[in-house]
């Protein structure tokens, strides 16, 4: 079990994010079943980690592939400049393109690390068309996806 103390999630709590992980979509009934509370006890918990934060948002998980989006890529990159407008034009630019699901600033020899979802190749080259006209960038590298072996949202709570 992992320490939760920081965030005062008691066991409960726990099992209901593990409970809305796996299906956020569920009645509160069948929640309260799950986890041993009354329906009532679970929305207030439920709001409480909402407040709190540890619940950012409910959301749905889409098929990449019965949307059209069957190609993941990891675009490594790399940048000349590091200072603030740079970076918050970086930010603002990643932000906008739709394909763009996750930015991570790295350590190492690496400055960036984007994952994006696009139809194909030629999605892949508008998207990356798109980024270097929207900011200058030193290097991009990009990896495909051949096979996801595991994808999962779920923290282990």
């Amino acid at each position: 079990m992992y320490c939760l103390a920081m965030e005062n999630i008691d066991h409960i709590d726990a099992r209901i994010l593990s409970a809305l992980q796996r299906d956020a979509g569920q009645s509160l009934d069948t929640l309260g079943d799950t986890v041993g509370l009354s329906r009532n006890a679970c929305w207030r918990r439920i709001k409480s980690l909402e407040d709190r934060g540890v619940i950012r948002g409910r959301v749905a998980i889409v098929d990449p592939g019965a949307v059209g989006l069957g190609l993941m890529v990891f675009m490594q990159i790399r940048t000349q400049s590091h200072d603030p407008d740079w970076q918050a034009l970086f930010n603002a630019a990643t932000r906008k393109i739709p394909g763009i699901l996750s930015v991570y600033r790295m350590t190492g020899d690496l400055d960036y690390l984007i994952r994006a979802r696009v139809r194909d190749m030629a999605g892949y080259d508008a998207l990356y068309q798109q980024l270097i006209h929207l900011v200058p960038v030193a290097d991009v590298a990009a990896s495909f996806v051949m096979e996801e072996i595991k994808d999962s949202t779920a923290l282990p709570v």
